[in-house]
């Protein structure tokens, strides 16, 4: 477990609903917020949270039994005296709620739920994050919902897609946020701080996992110590004041499988694969299609989207040079999580956590523009 350093009483505060594993709430942290609580229904994440945020109450159960009464007497807050209330609700089927459909679907509910928290909590801030998808709902309904929806309660909001990579995730990650107020403060988003004609360049797959120590396929060396290289700054970031970490075992892929791997090269995918070796769905695909299917990462590239399953079968999950998919460990260090989180529950249950998560560093960026926005409001206030 990590250590924590004393937070001064004027700290801004949080509360991260769906919190998963907690890697907003890990961010907001780095930015110097003090997370009061987060909830969410997955009993795996609910025990990372728990142990990678002591200062926190995580209250287990659907948001449907959470009550802002509760959540009041946990955390010591008043109505109104919230900072920020930060969250990913499942919005998607929240888009049809004016058409009458679509309300009945369980994703619809979660956000009418999410609501119920902004209106009894009466938080300054809001921070909501979702797929760049939600766009394509009824041609954007589902956005115009949402902001609608806030508005109503007195919240001005503002969406747009921000880049992981943009803010030093090694990962090519798209992600909608949207963050609103009911101080009638301008909103703006975090600009981005990594690439070309930078501050700093995007960090590579190497910077992140170049450290880790080889592995064979299905090897579990238990905690294992870092690489005898000399660390890049991510790295340094990442590891703090470790010398060993725990995660890092690789999953056991099958003969047919190992014997596809010594075929693909890095940067490449199924397309150098002998097509007898192909699984037999994709001995009819065209070449134009499944483009990440048994990719190979490269270690000056990003990595593609970290998913809940890093099955080689569906994306570029596969080690830039040893013949194997990547580790808990790694898929973490892709999403940009310290290596003092240890994922609870079960190896697949881990790989969810983690590929569930807002990458911490996001979630920093995002807290730091929050500290901003809030530092020229007392300013102007003064």
């Amino acid at each position: 477990m990590r250590t924590t350093e004393a937070v001064a009483t004027m700290s801004p505060t949080a509360i991260d609903l769906f919190c998963g594993a907690g890697g907003l709430s890990a961010g907001l942290e780095m930015a110097g917020f003090k997370v009061l609580a987060g909830n969410d229904i997955f009993a795996a994440a609910g025990e990372t949270f728990a142990r990678t945020h002591p200062d926190a109450k995580f209250i287990p159960g659907p948001i449907e039994a959470l009550t802002v009464e509760d959540l009041m007497k946990q955390t010591g807050l008043r109505r109104g005296e919230l900072t920020v209330l930060a969250g990913g609700p499942p919005c998607q089927a929240y888009s049809v709620y004016n058409h009458q459909r679509g309300m009945h679907d369980a994703r619809a509910t979660l956000f009418k739920e999410y609501l119920r928290i902004v209106d009894g909590l009466r938080p300054e801030w809001i921070v909501m994050e979702n797929v760049t998808g939600i766009y394509s709902i009824g041609g954007g309904e589902a956005v115009r919902a949402i902001k609608a929806e806030l508005g109503a309660l007195g919240y001005a909001v503002e969406e747009q897609v921000l880049r992981s990579e943009d803010y030093g995730v090694p990962q090519e990650r798209r992600r909608v946020v949207f963050i609103g107020n009911r101080l009638g403060v301008p909103i703006s988003h975090p600009l981005p701080t990594h690439g070309p004609d930078r501050a700093e360049p995007f960090t590579t797959i190497k910077d992140a996992i170049g450290d880790l120590p080889p592995l064979e396929n299905g090897e579990d060396k238990g905690r294992v110590r870092y690489r005898d290289v000399a660390p890049s700054h991510f790295q340094q970031l990442m590891r703090g004041d470790q010398t060993v970490v725990d995660g890092h075992a690789a999953p056991t892929l099958g003969k047919v499988n190992m014997q596809r791997l010594p075929y693909i090269p890095p940067g490449g995918s199924w397309r150098d694969i002998p097509h007898d070796l192909l699984p037999e769905g994709m001995k009819r695909a065209k070449r134009s299609d499944h483009t990440k299917r048994y990719g190979r990462m490269t270690w000056d590239g990003l990595s593609c989207t970290v998913l809940t399953k890093c099955d080689i079968h569906w994306g570029a999950y596969i080690h830039p040079e040893q013949d194997r998919a990547i580790t808990v460990r790694e898929a973490a260090r892709l999403q940009a999580f310290p290596d003092w989180f240890e994922f609870a529950g079960s190896r697949t249950e881990q790989y969810v956590q983690v590929g569930n998560a807002v990458p911490p560093l996001l979630g920093k960026a995002i807290g730091d523009h929050l500290i901003r926005l809030i530092k020229a409001m007392d300013r102007a206030a003064a």
